[in-house]
C-alpha cells in the first residue's frame, strides 16, 4: 500500500486517546501507516467556566480544527456528540464508526435513597441538568466539567449524591463502576456514543482511507440526530436530546427540546421507513418549532444571556 503517513490529532485525554488508538489499529489493520499526534483543546484547559459560557459549538474541536488546517495533522478522531453541525470551510466527516452505547448512567454513592428525596447530582450538560430537573425537580443540579477522569475523581470527593455520564466514555476506558444505574428515561445527546473522522476536503488519499471504517447504519442515524439539532438551535446550546434507530427497514426517531429548568418539554416519537430517512431529523425538528419551539429557544437563548 501507498507509503504516505497518516497523521492523526487527537485530544490528550484519556478517552481522546483511545478513540485516536482505536481508529488508528483499524487503519493499521488495512495497511495505511499512521501516528498519533495528541493536541489539548480549549475545552480541556478552561475547567472553571460553565460549558455554554465558553460558546460550547467546536469548544473540543477548534485546536484540531487549526491543527488540521495548518497541516499539522491529517484527520482528526473526535466523540461525535461534540463536533458541531457546521463544519469548519475545508473540513468534511469522511468516516463515522460503528456506535457504542448510546446511554447516559447516572454514577452514584452507592445510596440511591436521595431519589425519593432532595439531592445533588452534577453533570455539565444542560441537556442532562434539563432532563433530571424534569423528573427530580426537587434535586440541585451542580456544574461538573473536566474529562471523564477528572469529573469521576470530582465526584468522588464532593457530598454529592451522584454525577451523570455518558455509559460509552466510561466503557470504552474501562472505568465504570459498579455503582450506576442505567438512565434509560433521559434521551441521550445527538450521536452520543459514535466516534467520527474528519479530514481536509481536498485529501483525497485519507478521505478515501477514512471511508473504508464508514459504518452506514450509524452514519445514517448520527445524520438524522444531527439534522434534528442543527434545524432547533440555530448557533445556541439548548438542552436537545435526539436517538434514531434503525429497526428492520424502519427509522424510530425520539427528539426533546427542554427549557433550562425542565419545566417545559416539548417531545416528537416518529418511526419512517428507511427510504424517508434524509429529511427526518429536519421534519421532526420544524413540527416541534411550530408547536412550541420558536419561543422556547428563544426565553432559552434569553436565559443563556443572563
Amino acid at each position: 500500500m501507498v507509503e504516505k503517513t497518516i497523521r492523526i490529532g487527537t485530544r490528550d485525554s484519556e478517552l481522546a486517546l483511545w478513540q485516536a488508538h482505536t481508529v488508528e489499529k483499524k487503519l493499521n489493520d488495512l495497511g495505511y501507516k499512521t501516528e498519533i499526534t495528541a493536541v489539548k483543546s480549549q475545552g480541556d484547559i478552561l475547567l472553571d467556566k460553565p460549558l455554554y459560557e465558553l460558546g460550547i459549538t467546536g469548544i473540543f474541536t477548534k485546536t484540531l480544527d487549526i491543527a488540521m488546517i495548518n497541516g499539522q495533522v491529517d484527520i482528526a478522531v473526535h466523540s461525535m456528540k461534540d463536533v458541531p453541525t457546521a463544519l469548519p470551510t475545508g473540513i468534511v466527516q469522511a468516516a463515522v464508526l460503528e456506535r457504542a452505547n448510546t446511554l447516559d448512567i447516572l454514577v452514584h454513592k452507592g445510596n440511591l435513597d436521595f431519589l425519593q428525596s432532595e439531592g445533588t447530582i452534577a453533570t455539565g450538560s444542560l441537556r442532562r441538568q434539563a432532563q433530571w430537573l424534569n423528573k427530580y425537580p426537587t434535586h440541585k443540579v451542580v456544574d461538573l466539567r473536566g474529562n471523564v477522569n477528572t469529573r469521576m475523581k470530582k465526584l468522588e470527593d464532593s457530598d454529592w449524591n451522584g454525577a451523570v455520564f455518558a455509559a460509552a466514555g466510561l466503557e470504552r476506558i474501562n472505568i465504570k463502576p459498579s455503582n450506576y444505574i442505567n438512565l434509560d428515561w433521559m434521551i441521550p445527546a445527538p450521536a452520543q456514543g459514535a466516534m467520527v473522522i474528519v479530514a481536509m476536503a481536498n485529501d483525497e488519499f485519507c478521505r478515501d482511507a477514512a471511508a473504508e471504517l464508514n459504518d452506514i447504519e450509524t452514519e445514517v442515524c448520527t445524520h438524522i440526530e444531527r439534522q434534528f439539532l442543527k434545524t432547533l438551535e440555530g448557533g445556541c446550546t439548548a438542552p436537545i436530546g435526539a436517538l434514531a434507530i434503525m429497526q428492520d427497514d424502519d427509522i424510530i426517531f425520539k427528539g426533546v427540546l427542554f427549557s433550562l429548568d425542565g419545566k417545559e418539554k416539548l417531545e416528537i416519537n416518529k418511526t419512517v421507513s428507511l427510504e424517508e430517512w434524509k429529511k427526518l431529523g429536519y421534519n421532526c425538528a420544524k413540527e416541534i418549532l411550530d408547536n412550541g419551539g420558536i419561543s422556547l429557544m428563544e426565553s432559552i437563548r434569553n436565559d443563556l444571556k443572563k
